[in-house]
């Protein structure tokens, strides 16, 4: 997609053709990212809408040194920064993170795939930021170490450094769980 974007930009064409294609294409990737780092559904909205306003208005500042990806989720991450660190959210911000349970019936595997997978989810979004947020770009958005380090604005030894505590802790955290479950089970 890089080098269609900048083919795109030199090519002097519509602007709004190629901010749908990103849409289209990131749009999920930043608001998951967005969501990771916010942890709550409308803040997660409202800066992917943010993302997407600023990539309409600097949609030549792109030089394609990293992949389009790597450039959007480095404005998501500075967004969502910024919108953390501002007196609105840190005041008006009374609710932390709520689970969607939006569950509709199904097989009893698929009911179970998703416990868990929502139990995951709620460990990682648990750990810290800084050790969250290595976790979730480097496995959920697949993006190498080098391209978390450029958008964490980090040296690469750090993002490498974060990424094994992370695993780490969480998963020290499954086998706690896990023991939590195996012992609930010999209790009944």
């Amino acid at each position: 997609m890089a080098q269609e974007y900048l083919k795109f930009l030199l090519g002097g064409g519509d602007p709004e053709d190629i901010l749908q294609e990103l849409i289209a294409e990131y749009e999920k990737d930043v608001w998951n990212y967005a969501f990771t780092l916010t942890k709550i559904y409308d803040r997660a909205d409202d800066i992917t809408q943010d993302v997407f306003v600023k990539v309409y208005r600097n949609l030549y500042s792109f030089r394609g040194e990293s992949s389009v990806k790597t450039w959007l989720l480095s404005i998501t991450r500075h967004t969502a920064y910024n919108y953390l660190k501002s007196a609105f959210f840190r005041k008006v911000t009374l609710v932390g993170f709520v689970l969607d349970r939006n569950t509709h019936a199904s097989a009893e595997e698929e009911a179970l795939d998703r416990i868990v997978t929502e139990d995951i989810w709620k460990m990682v979004l648990d750990l810290p930021v800084k050790l969250r947020e290595v976790l979730v770009l480097t496995i959920h958005h697949s993006l190498s170490v080098t391209e978390t380090a450029l958008i964490m604005n980090l040296p690469e030894g750090t993002v490498k450094s974060r990424l094994h505590y992370a695993r780490k802790r969480l998963a020290l955290l499954l086998e706690a769980n896990e023991r939590r479950s195996e012992s609930y089970e010999t209790n009944k």
